[in-house]
């Protein structure tokens, strides 16, 4: 026991690399080296690599075994190094994956995937809007980036990294190049509303100037600071105290209007509002309207243009994208 205690001590410090060959070449050196002492038993290389298996791993059936004194000479041997060779590959393999899981969940791990959101920012806010995703996109990714010591979420589907968003490394390792898109949450641990979206326009600055046609959505306090986001190219702004304040007041005015924009905002309720690229054969909005709504569809806008009642005989431009309210099905066959 001495002795393989001091083996199994020499082994752990030794490079993972040459642990690992060293344990291929025993396993292969071993099997030949049965073959050549005991032909009659080992008769081909995969029963003395079963052999060799079975003993450094303590399994030992019994179906094959030394009968001469130097195989078996051969078979203590392996007994004292082997065995404890696979113990230590072993628990640097367990090792291996127990340190990943850690590093993982404190956002110390690159993100390799494409095509996929980047969450930046944890809140509350955020945390729904996570569960939004999941649950009415089946397979894209997400990548939290934030400052947090571990993952707020434990999902296959998300990722998470620590860091300033603003640097360069924390998003390289987000993988920010690939994404789909990015998703700007203000800080909601800032008290004053100039710093809250001064910490996001440094954020988008620094991935527009990363990925310049990366489509970017920012969360915005004040309404003044839209041009300064505007200025770095941000595609959309949601105006959060400005949105939630007309809502409630449109609420109050006019009975089951929230329900309204609750169906239109989530996926998860009712009809909802989806884009799609208009077809070569729409000649005039009258033409889509007219096609869309036999399938189920209602149009109700050109981008940002709501107005369609207004021009359905107007050409519809090429390579646009229009608004439509239907349900998931209808809008997996129109599109």
């Amino acid at each position: 026991m001495i002795i393989i205690k001091k083996i199994i001590v020499k082994l752990v410090r030794f490079n993972n690399w040459i642990l690992f060959t060293s344990t291929i070449a025993l396993i292969a050196c071993s099997s030949l080296i049965m073959m050549y002492l005991e032909p009659e038993t080992f008769t081909t290389p995969f029963e003395g690599v079963w052999w060799v298996m079975t003993t450094v791993t303590t399994v030992g059936y019994g179906d094959l075994y030394p009968v001469s004194t130097l195989g078996r000479i051969y078979a203590i041997f392996l007994y004292l190094v082997g065995i404890g060779l696979i113990g230590v590959i072993i628990g640097k393999i367990v090792d291996f994956f127990a340190t990943f899981r850690k590093k993982r969940e404190e956002g110390r791990v690159h993100y390799k995937g494409e095509n996929h959101l980047v969450i930046i920012g944890w809140s509350r806010k955020s945390n729904f809007a996570i569960e939004e995703i999941l649950q009415s996109e089946s397979k894209i990714e997400l990548v939290i980036i934030d400052t947090l010591e571990k993952s707020p979420i434990i999902n296959d589907r998300v990722h998470y990294v620590q860091g300033y968003a603003a640097d360069n490394e924390t998003l390289s390792k987000a993988n920010i190049s690939k994404c789909k898109a990015a998703i700007i949450f203000a800080d909601d641990s800032i008290q004053d509303v100039q710093l809250i979206d001064g910490k996001s326009l440094l954020i988008a600055t620094a991935i527009e100037r990363l990925v310049p046609n990366i489509h970017t959505t920012v969360e915005i306090l004040s309404e003044e600071h839209i041009q300064n986001f505007v200025h770095v190219k941000v595609d959309e702004f949601v105006l959060t105290h400005e949105t939630v304040s007309r809502m409630a007041v449109r609420s109050a005015f006019t009975k089951g209007i929230s329900a309204v924009y609750t169906q239109l905002i989530s996926r998860n309720v009712g009809d909802d509002l989806y884009q799609i690229r208009a077809k070569s054969e729409w000649k005039t909005y009258r033409d889509a309207f007219e096609q869309l709504l036999e399938a189920g569809a209602t149009l109700i806008a050109d981008q940002d243009k709501l107005n369609i009642n207004r021009m359905l005989d107007k050409p519809i431009p090429k390579n646009t994208y229009l608004y439509v309210i239907c349900d998931k099905n209808t809008y997996q066959k129109i599109s």
